[in-house]
């Protein structure tokens, strides 16, 4: 049986998740009024995976993320000024402005970057769980995808790679239901993403992703697992996305019974009940979420009156290894 978590500690995970929600809320409503460019696709429902995984690593640890990138970028650390701003696209984002969404990155952190292309963010994290390995160092990387990125050739690379090698990455599969706008149910084969981890040999486990304590009981497991022996684990957290694919996406294909379903267990409502049954005054818990809001707003106010980055850095930051002289 697991022992009952300091209130504090939960607190904590409470504060990050708000901070998350308050976050995508404004960039996916700020999207749909035409004041972001690109694609936003919300993390809405699910900010107890980032939370719980991100709050057993270190600041020298790696991660990788994909095209839902803001939750996991917030919970390692990065600064929500800064993450708007790249939103927006003006100076002062972390990556400049110039990557947008969809390309959240911060090295200082660990954090390896967002990636639209389904299942590359895996490989990444791979690539540098190698290097780890090969330097001789005690990171942890932690590769964040989704359960469509299962049926990707990049992704059963990854994970033979990992295994084959004995890299220290924890491969953690955020398991929503849908790929994109198909459900992904209908177009996989065999028992699930666990079985296919345990195929190549790697360990792992299904939790509840709604459930923060749970996501972070049983990341501190795998997390202390891959730095102790260098071995690949796999996390499965099941969870559900609340908005469409993406901010322009009204989510029609679902049954609205479906969602209603989901949202009755709201990972950031069932942890306040939970601290609430502990002796945290609701008023305190609604103060906290009332703060995360109001950071937003100011992280907000400070992108909208940013600079356009400058029409000269167009070509700075721009990989050139390898190209012709």
């Amino acid at each position: 049986m697991n022992e009952i978590p300091p209130t504090e500690s939960v607190l904590s995970l409470y504060r990050t998740m708000c901070l998350i929600r308050a976050f995508d809320t404004h960039a996916g409503d700020a999207r749909r009024a035409g004041k972001l460019r690109g694609s936003v696709h919300e993390y809405i429902g699910q900010e107890a995976i980032a939370t719980g995984v991100c709050a057993n690593l270190d600041r020298a640890d790696y991660i990788s993320s994909y095209h839902r990138g803001h939750g996991h970028c917030l919970a390692k650390g990065a600064d929500p000024e800064a993450m708007m701003k790249e939103l927006y696209g003006r100076v002062g984002g972390v990556c400049g402005g110039k990557g947008g969404s969809m390309h959240v990155a911060d090295f200082s952190l660990g954090i390896l970057g967002a990636n639209g292309v389904v299942a590359d963010g895996v490989t990444i994290a791979v690539g540098a769980a190698h290097a780890v390995k090969m330097k001789g160092e005690q990171r942890v990387v932690v590769a964040f995808f989704g359960d469509g990125a299962m049926n990707r050739g990049p992704m059963l690379e990854a994970l033979n790679w990992a295994s084959v090698f004995g890299l220290p990455v924890l491969f953690v599969c955020e398991d929503n239901l849908y790929s994109d706008r198909t459900r992904t149910g209908s177009v996989s084969a065999g028992p699930g993403p666990l079985a296919r981890a345990a195929a190549f040999g790697i360990a792992g486990e299904t939790v509840d992703g709604n459930d923060v304590i749970a996501v972070s009981e049983a990341a501190a497991r795998h997390v202390r697992e891959v730095r102790e022996h260098s071995r690949p684990r796999f996390l499965h957290a099941t969870t559900y996305r609340w908005r469409g694919h993406l901010a322009l996406d009204k989510g029609l294909y679902r049954d609205p019974r479906e969602v209603e379903r989901w949202q009755a267990v709201d990972p950031i409502v069932r942890t306040a009940s939970w601290l609430s049954s502990r002796g945290v005054e609701r008023t305190g818990l609604s103060r906290e979420n009332d703060a995360a809001i109001e950071r937003v707003a100011r992280a907000v106010a400070a992108a909208e009156t940013a600079p356009w980055p400058d029409h000269t850095t167009l070509y700075t930051d721009v990989q050139d290894v390898g190209a012709p002289s």
